[in-house]
């Protein structure tokens, strides 16, 4: 679809007007054809009480930022109400940096764990309603996690009255692993070295905040018209990207005239370098059943430990397949669990591993290291192993031919596999993914000050195309 023409309307939704624009009485509430199926369903959060401050106090000097600064002893990160004031210097409109950085604390304040995202998903629709958005819910099924009585969705926004008809979509994720750790800020005068802490400060929060703000200048600049850019984020990337899913099978339904846009903008730590691509992923679990006896005769008994061990060894030993953009195809025993007692023959072992896979094509490649998986393991023994996978994918390419921007692969997954369609992917954001998922997850404001640069290039970049 070419960049002048208009797509088709995006979801049927009961849109909630801005609280800073007029809206006709008319145009109250109306419905959008779209969507076929999907719960969406507009409506400001009102619950001021699920953003929780921070309380923790985590400082260098726990080892939790692995930065030389760390030896200052006055450079320490602080919990929130104890860190850098973020309040803007004079009385006037808070600056740039004001707005991204408040809005970075509260929502890295809110826990997010997978599963438990509606209390983050709220405040998104709020705080986006305040701002001009139309914001809409679209809701998810539950999954583990999900506490009772607790809706899972995910938030879809954009400015102008109307339908969602975008040509381009600004997407990002709002869950996060466990456990979760309370913002901290290190103290002093905030610069661009001033670093930040927190569970999803890199992956993903960096990205919708710096995204928020990007579009809220372009839009106060004119650079872009109402309606032009969606705003979406997903509940579920980081256990099984079924909000991503969700969305996508929504757009599927609509068989007659399927939504179209020309590009999506994924958010995740690329280190502000736009990425060309990532691995694909295969995601297993091995049992292996042997038969049990008494450790002092073992060749009366079948050791399901011994024969996963085998495996196991093998199948690193093997090339699973390897590429010229991403190198090899790596697997990762991420459990391995078996037997009863030190004096038994284990009957049982489990292991359950991620392959990264660095060979295409996106929708087969890892059914291709699969098989290879399933031909190692009849090698070993023909009747002891069942290999189950909850899902996989082969390797992503995206697009990163635009000026201005470093380039750069990366090994982890994203969601872009689970949006189906013709446009053109973009994967850039803040942060760097080495320190994502651990006790020491971290980035600086400069990170998140370029970041909302980069992702102004992106769109206005994409709109253009």
């Amino acid at each position: 679809m070419s960049g002048s023409s208009r797509p088709e309307p995006l979801a049927e939704v009961e849109v909630v007007h801005s609280t800073t624009t007029r809206p006709n009485p008319s145009l109250a509430s109306f419905s959008i054809a779209g969507l076929v199926g999907a719960e969406v369903e507009g409506r400001a959060a009102t619950d001021k009480g699920t953003m929780r401050s921070s309380s923790a106090v985590i400082c260098c000097a726990l080892g939790l930022v692995p930065w030389a600064s760390c030896h200052e002893p006055q450079r320490r990160l602080h919990a929130a109400h104890q860190g850098a004031s973020l309040q803007s210097p004079h009385n006037g409109a808070p600056s740039l940096r004001d707005e991204l950085l408040h809005l970075h604390k509260e929502l890295v304040s809110i826990p997010s764990i997978s599963g438990d995202e509606n209390a983050v998903g709220s405040f998104l629709v709020e705080y986006l309603t305040e701002r001009g958005y139309n914001a809409e819910r679209q809701f998810v099924e539950a999954r583990d996690g999900t506490p009772n009585g607790k809706e899972r969705f995910n938030v879809l926004a954009w400015k102008g009255e109307g339908t969602a008809s975008p040509k381009v979509v600004v997407t990002s994720h709002v869950d996060v692993v466990p456990p979760h750790i309370p913002y901290g800020i290190q103290s002093g005068k905030v610069s661009g070295d001033t670093m930040i802490k927190g569970r999803g400060s890199v992956d993903a929060k960096g990205s919708v905040a710096s995204m928020i703000v990007a579009l809220n200048q372009l839009h106060g600049t004119n650079s872009v018209s109402a309606g032009d850019v969606m705003l979406l984020f997903v509940v579920g990337e980081e256990v099984s990207g079924d909000g991503m899913r969700a969305f996508g099978d929504s757009l599927a339904r609509r068989a007659k005239h399927p939504a179209q846009f020309n590009a999506v903008i994924f958010g995740e730590p690329t280190e502000n370098k736009l990425a060309c691509g990532h691995k694909g992923g295969l995601f297993c679990d091995v049992v292996a059943t042997g038969v049990p006896g008494h450790s002092g005769y073992p060749w009366l008994g079948k050791s399901a430990n011994e024969l996963m061990a085998r495996a196991m060894v093998k199948i690193l030993d093997a090339d699973l397949g390897s590429s010229e953009l991403f190198g090899d195809t790596t697997f990762n025993i991420g459990r391995f669990q078996g037997g009863v007692a030190g004096n038994v023959i284990p009957e049982t072992a489990v292991v359950k591993f991620a392959a990264r896979v660095a060979i295409g094509p996106e929708s087969s490649g890892h059914l291709i290291v699969k098989e290879k998986v399933e031909r190692i393991l009849d090698e070993v023994d023909e009747e002891v192993f069942e290999l189950t996978c909850t899902h996989g994918f082969g390797s992503v390419e995206s697009n990163c031919d635009v000026d201005g921007f470093e380039k750069i692969t990366v090994n982890y997954g994203t969601d872009i596999p689970n949006l189906a369609g013709n446009h053109t992917r973009y994967l850039y954001g803040p942060g760097n993914i080495l320190v994502a998922h651990g006790a020491r997850e971290n980035l600086t404001v400069a990170d998140l000050e370029e970041a909302v640069e980069g992702y102004q290039k992106l769109i206005v970049h994409a709109l253009q195309q």
